[in-house]
């Protein structure tokens, strides 16, 4: 590998190529009012010296970086990579540039503070505009684009996307007591997230729907982790008076579900009905494959690039048919597979 002692100026550049300073970054800037030589000669060095040109003093040059930035709290979920399939697509299609920062394993007090010093570092110097996903934070100060996916607040200040998810869990819960199950356990996602009480609520919504009595009992506080949702499932699944079926806030959680019901040597879905939530691509490889309610991840991904790619042109976003103001709600539905059978 070749290393350059210091870091490659655009004065190298024109110097190597034998050209003015000014002609390099009208080359980079993409200007038709140079030859075709001399473009291919700036390239050419360009692409041998290694130079780069800092994206933060191209957008003070031309007030664009061509780069949109994304913000999540963890690139290695399954949802995470669902969110990021569907802005690749888009970005690709709409020729722009992506910067992802993640908030890791950041303790989740500050979590917030972090999800508003990124968007104050990215937005409008490095990057055009910034998407945010699963904010925990629910206000953000910026004077460029902002979009955000799964918002935590129920009146954004900002474009936001989000899954009708009180209703695909009232769905997911008419299905179940359709099917005759009574006793439904339930594993929550992170509380802090306004989806996750959403989905509770149509959890709730179910029951009544059906004159079935709430049992606290039967609700047990996860977090969309795998991982502690097997100790939730297990304490559900090791009560005297089982569930007949549980539905999972998320599909990551119905993963765990599974994991508990194996170690329990319980069959699904003969023993046990699980349900699930947001059809990742991953759901309908489980064995047995799993039931879930489809919010259309990658959808989402996709439209949230679109609509910021629109700001930032100074474009009008899409008539919004679902939702109110710049909430736009994403229709859900019920993804019926082999995860839940009929109360023997």
């Amino acid at each position: 590998m070749k290393r350059n002692p210091k870091a490659v100026t655009i004065r190298d550049v024109a110097s190597k190529a034998g050209v003015s300073v000014t002609t390099v970054s009208r080359v980079l800037n993409g200007k038709d009012d140079i030859s075709e030589g001399t473009i291919n000669k700036v390239l050419a060095v360009v692409q041998d010296l290694g130079y780069a040109s800092s994206l933060a003093a191209r957008g003070m040059r031309s007030h664009r970086t061509n780069v949109i930035g994304l913000i999540m709290p963890d690139v290695a979920s399954y949802f995470s990579q669902e969110i990021l399939r569907g802005v690749n697509r888009a970005i690709a299609e709409l020729d722009k540039d992506l910067i992802v920062y993640t908030s890791g394993v950041i303790d989740k007090e500050n979590i917030a503070q972090h999800e508003r010093s990124y968007v104050a570092l990215l937005n409008g110097s490095i990057t055009d505009g910034v998407i945010v996903v699963t904010p925990t934070a629910t206000q953000f100060t910026t004077h460029a684009p902002l979009v955000i996916i799964d918002p935590n607040n129920e009146t954004p200040d900002c474009p936001s996307l989000i899954a009708a998810n009180q209703e695909g869990a009232l769905a997911a819960m008419d299905y179940l007591t359709s099917l005759g199950h009574c006793r439904i356990g339930y594993i929550t996602g992170r509380m802090e997230l306004a989806s996750s009480n959403q989905r509770l609520q149509g959890y709730k919504d179910g029951l009544a729907a059906a004159g079935i009595p709430l049992r606290e009992d039967l609700i047990e506080i996860g977090d969309f982790t795998s991982g502690t949702a097997v100790t939730c499932a297990r304490r559900l699944l090791s009560s005297p008076d089982r569930p007949t079926a549980i539905f999972a806030a998320n599909d990551m959680s119905a993963m765990g579900i599974y994991q508990a019901a194996r170690e329990l040597d319980l069959q699904i879905p003969s023993d046990l009905s699980v349900m699930g939530f947001d059809n990742l691509r991953e759901a309908a490889s489980f064995n047995p494959p799993l039931t879930t309610i489809n919010q259309s991840v990658e959808k989402m991904g996709t439209m949230a690039t679109e609509m910021l790619v629109k700001l930032v042109q100074g474009e009008s976003l899409p008539i919004n048919p679902g939702g109110e103001g710049i909430l736009y709600k994403i229709p859900t539905e019920l993804v019926i597979r082999d995860s839940c059978t009929s109360v023997p």
